[in-house]
This record gives structure tokens, sequence and C-alpha cells, in this order.
């Protein structure tokens, strides 16, 4: 689907979405849990759907209302095959605990999951005695439990969330485990995977997040748990603000392990007109001035951040680049190709991205079926001098599904 977005000026009040990272782990737990659980304020968009038809393919009821979800844990196997769509959390969380099954279960996925590698689920559920094989390291996953624990090493650079899988999944197998990782990346949300396993009263320590201590015959313990709001999605919204707006966001904790929380700094940094009363962020539009930040921890804050640099003054560095290569799209070269349409010039220096800001032109630009790239490009329009027409921008259902409708009820003018 096509969208377009006028330049407008925005106000009001727009609650952020909740965490579709919080709400898959929750799920995961959950299912792993004997008895109900319910989880409140969760998000319902696609991959979040994805974790829970999963969740019903290994023996989970899951209940979804408007408000809230409840899951009542089950490892009573009813389906064999797991479509995990395009949640990269979804498969690296998923297949250890697909693992937990004394059955052959096949892990698949669609669009662009298809291209993102595989190969580091399949050497380490196979340290743990555990029949694995990709598809020379892509997709299909085809697993053999049971997991039984013990020890492996992982490598932590691209991506934390198959640690997430295995600090979820081992807790329950057999034997105690100890995990070794090196070169950990994302570390904030290592943290929000222990701060959900400890709320189910699931015992975990490590040392320096370089060795983790998993006992096994653990009992994950139903709850009420609060899914909070994503900072991720927010960043958005108050990127919006600071560029045509005088906004209120609300639901965002301040004190939150989200790695995206930090967008607060650089817009600190870059000289955003902002108040916070409680969990009320205020943003308003101001003179931006460049900016320089380390967003290695926070990959998923590129598009917004270089939404940002396009409207402030001089040039913004951005590093971590690197982390951009597998996500649902190569970002790096996305926002470089799309930002040049619409007058910004975009370059990669070492591992990082350089973004001249300067004046914003209408543009015909293409989501790449990421995300992320759509709803940077539609804040860019915001104050973009004409019309900007994205492409494939659907793919805001991955993890933000209400996001043209919010900003349509702080005043963006959209037409679809």
């Amino acid at each position: 689907m096509e969208r377009s977005v006028e330049p407008s000026f925005i106000s009001g009040e727009i609650k952020a979405p909740p965490s579709k990272s919080m709400t898959q782990r929750a799920i995961a737990a959950s299912l792993l849990a004997e008895g109900e659980s319910i989880i409140v304020n969760p998000s319902y968009c696609d991959d979040s759907l994805a974790a829970m038809s999963i969740a019903v393919s290994l023996g989970a009821k899951v209940k979804p209302g408007p408000d809230s979800m409840r899951i009542t844990g089950s490892r009573e196997l009813k389906e064999t095959k797991l479509n995990c769509g395009e949640s990269g959390l979804a498969i690296r969380l998923f297949s250890p605990v697909a693992s937990l099954f004394d059955a052959e279960i096949t892990v698949t996925g669609s669009g662009s999951l298809k291209r993102r590698p595989m190969q580091m689920i399949e050497e380490a559920l196979r340290q743990l005695g555990v029949e694995c094989n990709t598809a020379e390291g892509y997709l299909p996953i085809t697993i053999k439990g049971p997991l039984g624990g013990g020890d492996c090493r992982i490598d932590g650079s691209i991506s934390s969330q198959l640690l997430t899988g295995l600090l979820m999944s081992l807790p329950v197998a057999e034997k105690d485990s100890t995990v070794l990782v090196k070169n950990l990346r994302s570390k904030p949300y290592i943290e929000m995977t222990l701060e959900v396993l400890k709320d189910f009263e699931i015992e975990v320590s490590n040392d320096n997040f370089e060795i983790f201590r998993i006992p096994g015959r653990q009992k994950y313990i139903p709850l009420t748990y609060e899914v909070e709001s994503d900072w991720s999605g927010g960043a958005f919204l108050l990127v919006a603000g600071a560029i045509n707006g005088s906004l209120k966001v609300s639901g965002l904790r301040t004190g939150s392990r989200q790695s995206d929380a930090a967008i607060m700094r650089v817009l600190k940094d870059a000289g955003a007109n902002m108040k916070i009363t409680g969990d009320i962020i205020e943003i308003s539009k101001s003179d931006l001035k460049a900016f320089d930040f380390d967003a290695t921890e926070s990959p998923d804050l590129f598009p917004p951040l270089v939404t940002l640099a396009a409207y402030c003054e001089g040039v913004s560095t951005i590093r971590g680049a690197s982390r951009l290569a597998h996500k649902e799209s190569n970002r790096a070269s996305a926002l470089t190709e799309e930002f040049g349409k619409m007058g910004i010039h975009v370059v990669t220096e070492n591992d990082s991205l350089v973004v001249r800001g300067g004046k914003v032109s209408g543009a015909r630009v293409n989501s790449h079926e990421d995300h992320r790239i759509a709803m940077a490009a539609a804040v860019a329009a915001l104050g973009a001098s004409g019309t900007v027409y994205i492409k494939d921008s659907h793919s805001v259902g991955k993890s933000y599904p209400s996001f043209f409708d919010d900003l349509r009820k702080a005043g963006a003018v959209v037409h679809e």
C-alpha cells in the first residue's frame, strides 16, 4: 500500500505503542508457565501475532482481548511447523523453546527473514545436544530435542536475541547450564530479558554479561504482567514533535531498560525543546543542532535519528552502522537511498552514518518493506517542502499498526 504524507504541524497527545519486544518475551514466559498468565497492554503488531500463533502451536491457550491477553501455559505440542513471519526476535527466541520438545519441529518465516543468517541458532543448539539443521545457514530450521541443558558458547556481535531464547528455555531443562558470550551487543535487551525472567520467578546469574549461569529444573510462575510502552516506536513520535509539532507523548517510562530510551539524550544534545511530567513528554519544534551518537547498543534508533539529523543544522554522526546489515532491510543503504531522494545527503564512513542537515523535499520513496524506514519517511515528511509518497507503507504493521492513525489524530495529513 502506498500512502502519502503532506507537510503538517502536529499537536495534541499520543500514547506510545506497547513494546512488541516485551510482549513476545511475556508470551514465551507465559507459554512455559503452568497456569494462566494475564498480559496487560499487549502489542498486537504482526511480530506479536506471530509469537501468539507459535505459543498456540506449542500448546498454550491464548485468549486475546482489547486491553489484555490471557495465556494458559502448556507444552502439549499441537503443530510441528512454526511460522515466525518476519520477526527476528521470534525466530531466535522460539527456536530454543521449540528444542524443549521431543519431536521434529520446522521453524520458518517469510519476507526478509528468509535472507537473514540462522547459522548461530544451529551452532548453539547443537552444542546443547539438540539435532538442528538449517538450509545452508538460512531458513527453514529443523529442530529435534529435547534440550537437556549443558554448556555452550555463542557470539553476540550480530544480535542478542539468540541469548534471550537460550536464557528463557534453559531454566526448564533437566541439567544446569552455562552460556559463554563474546562480543555481546545490545546489552539493554538482555537486561529486559532478565527482568521478565525475574518477574516470572526464574533465576539466572551472570558475570559481566559474559558468563550466564542458569540452574535447570526451574518453574515459571504464572502472573499478571504489564507491558510497558515502546521506546522504539515512541522515538518516531518524539522526533516528529521536535521537527514540526507541539506534541505530548504519554506512556514512556523514563527509567526503562529499553536501549532506545537513549533517544532522550540525543534530543537533548540536539537542542530539542522538551518537558517531562510523570510519564508525559512534551516536545515542540525548535532550532536543532547536529549531534554525535553511538547507536551500537540501540541500532533500531538509526531511522529516527537520521530523520532528526535531516533537520539539524550541520553534520551529525551516528556510529555503529555495522549493526544495520541484517535487519528487515540493509538499513544503512536504505536510509542513504531514500533520504537522498528527499534531498538529504547521507553517507557511510567507517562504521558511521554521516548526515548533512538541510531542506527536506517531497519525493516518492520506497520503504524496502521495512517498518522503520516507512516511519522515518513519514516523520521526515512533516516538515518537508512537499508531499512524500511511501511505497509499501503497510510494513509499519510489523511493530506499530496504528502509526498512521496516530499521526492523523495529531493533525498530519495522510492519504492512502
